[in-house]
């Protein structure tokens, strides 16, 4: 049976998914099952951009559920493991703790002093680079969490491409959480043996990555986009991801991935019966693949649109999966942040402001550059981990040391060109929680929404729109990214769906935050409002309230 759920997922039809006409009225029982997917670096940019050529499932979330083309990860630290953290937990970082992907604890032992979002720091030997995977530093609990209490017998299973997509969406209590973890296939941080599901899975893997791959087919849709751009000794654009037998990487950044993982995902619930008991049961699927395509290819290239359409067709063949084994289930889909195209490609069309940071925002130059300007020398006045994001003064700093690097730091940043502004820790410690329209917020909103007064550094440094946080190199690693207070990479799309729900599109502004109620109350769940940031959003067309009362 595993075997037959793998391939059919392996080899996912091109076919659009059938359609399945609306009922009358919303359904009143909660549904058996919740398939909550996130896709890495799936901007409201890229959703719209390729809305018209879908065929598959994303076809049938567009234009059969309820579709909000304008979510927003509404914080100012947009990368993959805040953003996941909000998905399922109907908290912003400012709560679930996760205010980025990495943050600096100048206490620690630990030479580099960086600490991993998805790591356990105290366990003996690790460091940044050989760290422990845990879900310790998540303050809140998950959706699959508040289902458990309410009711133990509840399966919580979370399968993703990267470790933190799953523990982050999973949660402590999931009864199973993996992740791709190198060429030998998925891995979970809980220590268990692995089950025979699992054992199954990575051996079609390894049997997929045995193989070579010719490369995709170039859909219509991408013709236009195929044209080669250089970055440093880069050249992206054109690619088809042809590998060799037995590559890895040239695996996991590419559509295959993501394949898998919605293989492993299928095969979890039909193994598990997830689904057919008494209580909902939740699945959670990190797809990883777009983000490493996005930072690896840019997200404009023939890499990027061959991926959108791979994920389209993997989902619609995944879809029909689950409609086959006649489950009742409810669908959403999102991302974790959008992303930002390179430079390059992007001064090629119409863009000739786009630019790459400076060098001396990089933390080491900016360290030294403060050294020599304050005349505080032998050790490193300023931590971080890139020319963005949070900064943290060494802590053997006397007051008086402190206030002239801190003077010194705030006036080299100010009058940079590429910085848009500097917040303090007490500027954004004195801010109030933002309510509101997402859209409208100032960044000094976003910034509280990403504060953990704990974890958080000293500074807060926001480059300027269209500035690249990559510098330019002569060797090139990824060649775009995200993390920046701006739409581009804020803005993702809300996209719900359930047999018998009406189609309604709204196109205002929600947050990832309000997921979680909006499923709560679905499954009849009661969450004190005054534990999360989001809020229900009704999932009824016209009359009607998926809601509870307010």
């Amino acid at each position: 049976m595993l075997k037959n759920v793998v391939a059919a997922l392996l080899l996912a039809s091109a076919l659009p998914a059938l359609a399945q006409p609306p009922a009358a009225t919303a359904p009143a029982a909660p549904p058996r099952l919740i398939v909550a997917i996130s896709v890495d670096q799936f901007s409201a940019d890229l959703f719209s951009e390729y809305r018209q050529y879908y065929q598959g499932g994303l076809k049938r979330l567009t234009e059969q559920g309820i579709v909000f083309p304008r979510g927003y990860q509404s914080h100012a630290a947009t990368e993959t493991c805040p953003g996941h953290s909000t998905i399922l937990t109907g908290s912003r970082p400012s709560r679930t703790g996760i205010i980025a992907n990495n943050w600096f604890d100048l206490g620690t032992a630990r030479a580099d002093k960086l600490v991993y979002c998805a790591e356990d720091e105290t366990q003996p030997g690790t460091s940044s680079d050989n760290y422990q995977a845990s879900p310790v530093h998540l303050k809140v609990p998950t959706l699959g969490g508040r289902m458990k209490i309410a009711n133990p017998a509840t399966r919580v299973v979370s399968v993703a491409g990267k470790d933190r997509a799953a523990i982050m969406m999973g949660g402590p209590t999931a009864d199973q959480v993996w992740w791709l973890g190198g060429p030998q296939g998925y891995v979970s941080y809980k220590g268990v043996a692995t089950p025979p599901l699992v054992a199954k899975v990575n051996q079609v893997m390894a049997q997929r990555l045995a193989q070579p791959n010719p490369g995709f087919e170039l859909p219509p849709q991408c013709a236009p986009r195929d044209f080669a751009v250089k970055a440093g000794d880069r050249t992206v654009g054109t690619g088809r991801f042809a590998r060799d037998a037995g590559d890895y990487k040239g695996f996991r950044v590419s559509p295959e991935q993501d394949a898998m993982t919605l293989a492993f995902a299928a095969a979890a619930i039909e193994s598990m019966d997830l689904g057919k008991q008494a209580q909902t049961d939740i699945i959670s699927i990190g797809l990883s693949a777009t983000d490493y395509i996005g930072h690896a290819y840019g997200t404009e290239g023939t890499e990027s649109c061959i991926q959108i359409d791979r994920l389209d067709r993997e989902l619609g063949a995944f879809f029909d999966r689950l409609d086959k084994d006649g489950l009742d289930y409810v669908v959403v889909l999102t991302a974790d942040h959008g992303g930002h195209d390179l430079p390059e490609r992007h001064r090629l069309n119409a863009m000739p402001m786009e630019q790459r940071v400076d060098k001396a925002l990089t933390p080491k130059a900016l360290s030294a550059a403060i050294a020599d300007k304050t005349g505080i020398s032998g050790k490193t006045l300023i931590w971080g981990d890139g020319p963005a994001g949070d900064l943290y003064f060494d802590r053997s700093l006397t007051a008086a040391q402190r206030a002239r690097v801190e003077a010194a730091t705030l006036a080299l940043l100010r009058a940079h060109p590429q910085v848009q502004t500097v917040f303090t820790k007490a500027e954004i410690a004195a801010a109030p929680t933002p309510s509101g329209p997402p859209e409208s917020w100032s960044l000094l909103q976003e910034a509280r929404a990403s504060f953990d007064p704990q974890r958080s550094g000293d500074l807060l440094v926001l480059l300027k729109p269209r500035v690249m946080s990559i510098p330019e190199q002569a060797v090139m690693g990824a060649v775009a990214t995200h993390g920046s207070p701006w739409d581009t990479d804020r803005r993702v799309p809300i996209l719900f769906w359930r047999k018998g729900l009406a189609h309604f599109e709204q196109p205002l502004g929600v947050e990832t935050v309000d997921i979680m109620p909006t499923l709560a109350a679905l499954i009849k769940l009661p969450v004190p409002k005054n534990e999360i940031d989001g809020r229900c959003l009704d999932l009824v067309a016209g009359e009607g309230d998926s809601c509870p009362a307010q």
